[in-house]
């Protein structure tokens, strides 16, 4: 096997699907599986979420519904925006529940279930725009839109949602507005006549943290692996526990004498005699090349050790000091290490800030290249 991989630790996905259960009560949770599970493998993630009361589950892609229909998954699974007309067949055929915001869509999505009747009703979700502006239709067409597909006997309204751009912010005015925005075009629908069976609103951060999104059900995301929705929330996510941690082992040691560099470039010069270690892993896998420079670290017997050297496409260098290492010592990335002065870890969240970006695109940039495994019990 090689010398770095992921674990994956389903108890904490349970466990985290299991919080955010209890806080959102009476409100179910449908859980987001989309880019493979945000990096932790959608299946293994489906079959645990569903397992520990998950009632659905969320994709991006008609592509990620297939491969868990094959993986044995018979959950409804709900595509999260509307995909091209030309994939409406696949969706009908393999029981997924599409995103509408286009007439087009609805039509699209008509004449493939016509073609495939013996699969029943389609199920749509209905997506309105009240003001992240990336997807949906407009509020003042939404009535409209519930109208076409009422006209089509191979479909049903399954729900009426919305999204949140800034829930990771719950005291920014943009919240309430929203969630009044949509209640306006949802009253519409209703006053037209029309039935919603279930509504929805909430992501991670507003199912943690705004209530009045939570409605029939949430959509549960970046907080069932463990990680923090935004800084606003921080605070509510002490009983989380992150699902992904990632290893590698060293591969080689060598004395680097003072005045010398290290990896391309040789940015980093030592100003003494320095041990170094070699890590078999590096940006193709999912470890960022900036973490040099800014101040990024593993974790080798429990003790922080920095990264030198600008980290390569598959190795990256770690500066021992005095610490004994040896070829084969594990080396954790992510996660937490046990050494003699106790247990320290490097979360998804502090690479993100050293980086300027957010969890969610840490853990999602770990590549295939990297096999994932379960963690030790």
């Amino acid at each position: 096997m090689r010398w770095a991989w992921a674990e994956i630790d389903l108890e904490a996905i349970a466990h985290n699907v299991g919080v955010v259960r209890r806080a959102v009560a009476p409100s179910a949770v449908w859980a987001v599986v989309k880019a493979d599970g945000y990096g932790h493998g959608a299946a293994d993630v489906a079959r645990t979420a569903l397992a520990a009361g998950a009632e659905g589950l969320c994709v991006a892609l008609v592509e990620e519904g297939i491969a868990l229909r094959k993986a044995g998954i018979v959950a409804p699974i709900l595509l999260l925006s509307e995909q091209p007309p030309e994939q409406a067949e696949e969706i009908v055929a393999y029981g997924l529940q599409p995103t509408v915001s286009s007439a087009e869509g609805v039509v699209a999505l008509s004449l493939a279930a016509s073609a495939n009747p013996q699969n029943g009703p389609i199920r749509l979700h209905l997506k309105i725009d009240t003001g992240m502006h990336r997807a949906g239709v407009q509020p003042s067409g939404a009535v409209a839109l519930v109208e076409e597909i009422g006209n089509h006997a191979g479909l049903r309204l399954a729900s009426v949602f919305t999204h949140l751009a800034m829930a990771d912010e719950p005291n920014a005015s943009a919240n309430e507005l929203q969630i009044r925005r949509f209640d306006a075009a949802l009253d519409a629908i209703r006053a037209a006549g029309h039935s919603v069976p279930l509504v929805h609103i909430a992501n991670s951060a507003a199912a943690l943290a705004l209530p009045a999104a939570h409605r029939d059900l949430v959509r549960l995301g970046i907080a069932m692996y463990g990680i923090e929705p935004g800084p606003g929330v921080v605070d509510l996510c002490s009983d989380l526990r992150p699902a992904l941690s990632l290893h590698a082992r060293v591969s080689a040691v060598r004395t680097v004498a003072a005045g010398e560099g290290v990896s391309y470039g040789l940015r980093h010069l030592f100003d003494r005699d320095t041990l170094v270690a070699t890590v078999p892993i590096g940006y193709a896998d999912g470890v960022p090349r900036r973490l040099f420079g800014t101040g990024g670290e593993v974790l080798i017997h429990g003790a922080r050790r920095p990264i030198v050297g600008v980290v390569t496409m598959d190795q990256l260098m770690v500066d021992c000091g005095d610490l004994a290492v040896a070829v084969g010592d594990e080396v954790v990335l992510l996660g937490a290490q046990i050494g003699a002065a106790g247990q320290d870890a490097i979360p998804a969240e502090e690479w993100a800030a050293r980086l300027g970006t957010i969890g969610y695109e840490i853990v999602c940039g770990i590549s295939k290249r990297i096999t994932r495994r379960p963690a030790h019990s």
